[in-house]
């Protein structure tokens, strides 16, 4: 295992869509190695979320862990760490919410972006097996941004107002009034 390099915004890999994966390349030994690299990557960066094209490898490849409990969304249901290989979405729920997004790639910056409300889910397994799940408010979101590393989208392409993208000690320190400030 390996902690990897987090690419940054600016780097030309984050913004090509990463291709989808084969069953050869699903059953590889490699893909484990893969992902063993980017759970260790993850815990390293203290993040939630990352996608293979973070780190370099443009393959429709993420693993999402959230500990769950309380936290600044209100209570977060627990994700335990899970592989996502070729994910895709169906929203299931077009009404917007907004959150403020940080990111890996983006780092030292907070921006409030509106995404659908609810999802659905449709990936396979390290094992090929495929699974599906149904996600509303935070987590559906938490699952839409990361996902669209996969097309080769950051958040910051999604905001609406670009007064709502602050500093990350700004955004702890005002929180969202200071995108009010004149």
């Amino acid at each position: 295992m390996a902690i990897r390099e987090i690419l940054r915004m600016g780097h030309p890999l984050l913004r090509q869509p990463a291709r989808e994966l084969t069953e050869d390349e699903i059953a590889a030994p490699k893909l484990r190695v893969l992902v063993d690299d980017m759970v260790e990557t993850l815990a390293d960066a203290g993040g939630i979320g990352l996608a293979a094209p973070q780190i370099g490898v443009s393959l429709r490849l993420a693993i999402i862990r959230i500990p769950g409990g309380p936290s600044r969304y209100g209570e977060i249901e627990a994700v335990p760490l899970t592989v996502y290989v070729n994910p895709e979405i169906e929203v299931i729920d077009a009404a917007e919410q907004g959150f403020w997004e940080g990111c890996l790639s983006v780092p030292g910056l907070r921006g409030f972006v509106k995404r659908p409300r609810a999802i659905r889910v449709r990936w396979r397994d390290l094992e090929g097996i495929e699974h599906k799940a149904e996600h509303a408010g935070f987590l559906a979101t938490v699952f839409q941004h990361e996902f669209d590393h996969l097309d080769g989208r950051l958040y910051v392409d999604r905001l609406e107002d670009s007064t709502k993208l602050m500093f990350e000690e700004e955004f702890a320190r005002f929180g969202d009034s200071a995108a009010a400030v004149d």
